[in-house]
């Protein structure tokens, strides 16, 4: 897709601050953090349902590697903002990992 931000960004057409790649997904910086982690973990296929299950697993499983390796496994969060009244605004699979600060409940 062509003007979706995230795909630009797989493309490498728009730069990103990287932090983790495989054959599906990358993984880079949030612009505008909510905690000192707060990594987005992207599908490198576009897809804007959140209906595939071993995608979600698979990006949910990169996002535990990415906070193990910053030292957060004793809390950290996942989240899959679902629509614009969620607050999503790029509509491609992705998961916030968020961490690195007690987090507060309920959210936002």
């Amino acid at each position: 897709m062509t003007d979706c931000l995230f795909c630009r960004i797989v493309k490498g057409e728009i730069p990103a601050k990287k932090v983790y790649e495989d054959e599906h997904s990358l993984a880079f910086e949030d612009i505008d953090p909510q905690a000192p982690t707060h990594v987005l973990v992207v599908s490198k296929k576009h897809v804007a349902q959140k209906e595939d299950a071993e995608l979600i697993g698979r990006l949910h499983l990169v996002a535990a590697e990415i906070g193990r390796q910053r030292g957060i496994e004793d809390g950290y969060r996942t989240v899959l903002n679902v629509g614009p009244k969620s607050g999503q605004s790029v509509f491609h699979i992705h998961v916030h990992l968020i961490g690195g600060r007690p987090m507060k409940w309920p959210p936002g």
